[in-house]
């Protein structure tokens, strides 16, 4: 059985309204419905005030979750996680050595704009990487 079913189920049990689970753990109440038709996952925080909220153990609520069980690992994985973020430096540093010397066959002005136009394309990959791990 699917996590958002176990939640659901947990839910009725309890007599709840996906409105009065979303006050109860600060989330939208289309978070909770996101996650009851498995459209979506909840974050490990969010299972655990869960699993508190509904009484029911974290055993007993992710256990026969394999694709959630899935998303948890790919999602806690920091040294893959990290890895992909210092490739991304390593080539962001040699794409701006690259370009340093080639500098003298290039115009000045086309040189800026390359430079410029480079460094907020990598300072964006860069930060998404980082907004990924909130």
């Amino acid at each position: 059985m699917k996590i958002g079913d176990k939640l659901r189920q947990a839910r009725l049990r309890k007599n709840m309204t996906q409105e009065e689970v979303s006050e109860k753990i600060f989330v939208s109440r289309q978070s909770i419905s996101n996650w009851e038709n498995n459209k979506t996952y909840p974050d490990i925080g969010n299972v655990i005030a869960l699993s508190d909220l509904y009484e029911i153990s974290l055993d007993e609520l992710l256990k026969g979750s394999d694709s959630f069980m899935k998303h948890l690992e790919e999602s806690t994985d920091l040294v893959k996680s990290n890895k992909k973020l210092i490739g991304i430096i390593i080539l962001a540093l040699l794409t701006m050595i690259i370009i340093a010397l080639f500098t003298e066959f290039m115009p000045e002005r086309l040189n800026m704009v390359a430079i410029f136009t480079l460094s907020i394309i990598l300072t964006g990959l860069i930060y998404s990487e980082i907004i990924k791990r909130f």
